[in-house]
């Protein structure tokens, strides 16, 4: 049919050298404009061979795709569907050529896409907007919400799935676990803080190693989706052991399904478990409802910091 996008997917020799060359164009005039640091990595080798192990292992690996419209080649995009996990399919990178932009193209080669990524089992769609706002925009039309931040702190958007699955509140057991970085960073970027740096993620899955804080996940299947923890401590007002409920976040696009009240229900059950005397929060006044909802009812005064 005329003007109709179609997907072509680069698996000959000559189509993978010429995606590549394609995709780094993309990467100087569009991403990368100045000549620094990001830009000579993702031109090199490193980056190279690091996307080429993804696109050649066995399972979950990326795609190499051209758009086309009448046999011209109009741009690409390069997904990776994670069918061993849930299905979610993360848009690496998206391209539309400058000549052919404007008119809905750009649309039209999104939803072409998400169709051809759905017949071979995507369940939902992910990717990094770069905290660029036209990026924003445009994904934002296709229904991708702000959805939390990376394990490198880069802005994450989610077209959420439209399946409802069970939700499951499980105990960390793998401090370094990639899904607990991520968490934290949403939450840190939420109230407002800077993400994790390198030194503070090994500090906090040393912390969690050597027990002083526990995390509570809630996964929706493999992905995780929410967070809570509690800090013990041994507290002279009671004269036993006592807990401090922290970290609460909940990804944006997952909110509104009672994961809030999970969390905070086996995070109570698994300190009255432990014998601890208490488990406090400490809240703003604006979130002191929403606690006393959760079950946190008691008030203890006021805290102070020096900081």
């Amino acid at each position: 049919m005329k003007n109709r996008i179609a997907i072509r997917e680069a698996v000959t020799e000559n189509d993978v050298k010429l995606f590549w060359e394609k995709l780094r164009e993309y990467f100087v005039r569009d991403i990368f404009p100045e000549d620094d640091e990001d830009r000579a990595y993702f031109l090199g080798e490193e980056y190279f061979q690091a996307i080429s192990a993804v696109h050649d292992r066995e399972v979950d690996k990326c795609r190499y795709l051209f758009f086309e419209r009448n046999g011209e080649d109009i741009g690409f995009a390069m997904p990776v569907t994670f069918l061993s996990e849930d299905g979610k399919c993360f848009i690496m990178e998206f391209c539309v050529f400058p000549e052919f932009r404007g008119n809905g193209c750009g649309r039209e080669c999104a939803d072409a896409l998400m169709d051809w990524c759905r017949e071979r089992g995507a369940q939902y769609f992910e990717l990094n907007s770069g905290g660029n706002p036209r990026r924003e925009n445009f994904w934002k039309n296709s229904g991708f919400v702000n959805n939390g931040f990376d394990e490198w702190g880069e802005p994450l958007m989610l077209l959420p799935p439209e399946e409802e699955l069970p939700i499951s509140i499980e105990l960390l057991e793998d401090p370094d676990d990639w899904q607990l970085k991520k968490l934290e960073n949403g939450f840190l970027k939420e109230i407002g803080e800077d993400v994790l740096s390198e030194e503070k993620q090994e500090a906090l899955a040393k912390a969690v190693k050597e027990g002083k804080i526990a995390f509570f996940i809630a996964k929706r299947g493999s992905r995780a989706v929410g967070m809570c923890s509690v800090a013990e401590y041994w507290s002279t007002f009671s004269c036993a052991e006592t807990g401090v409920f922290e970290d609460f976040y909940i990804e944006p696009a997952f909110r509104g399904k009672g994961i809030a009240r999970m969390l905070a229900q086996k995070a109570q059950k698994w300190s009255a478990e432990r014998g601890l005397s208490s488990l406090a929060v400490c809240c703003a006044p604006c979130d002191e409802e929403m606690y006393k909802s959760l079950g946190f009812e008691t008030a203890l005064g006021k805290i102070l910091a020096h900081l």
